[in-house]
């Protein structure tokens, strides 16, 4: 019997010290951002980004006016 198994090639990360709460990313890709206790964002999860949700975490990377998104794949 074969077992499934999921390959995550990207990862988002938000580094806290430059968010300013534009919250552009959570605007653009609500599936993979989300806004902490004082509007800034914050990476649902463990930063693994779906495949089919690469897109959207590249427009949320290109959005951010702090330039506090990066992405390793």
């Amino acid at each position: 019997m074969e077992t499934a198994s999921i390959v995550i090639l990207m990862r988002i990360h938000v580094d806290a010290k430059k968010c300013q709460g534009h919250n552009r990313c959570y605007a653009l890709a609500p599936e993979l951002f989300d806004v902490d206790d004082y509007g800034n964002a914050v990476v649902i999860g463990d930063g693994s980004v779906p495949a089919e949700l690469e897109d959207k975490a590249r427009l949320a990377l290109a959005n951010c006016p702090e330039f506090a998104i990066t992405i390793s794949e």
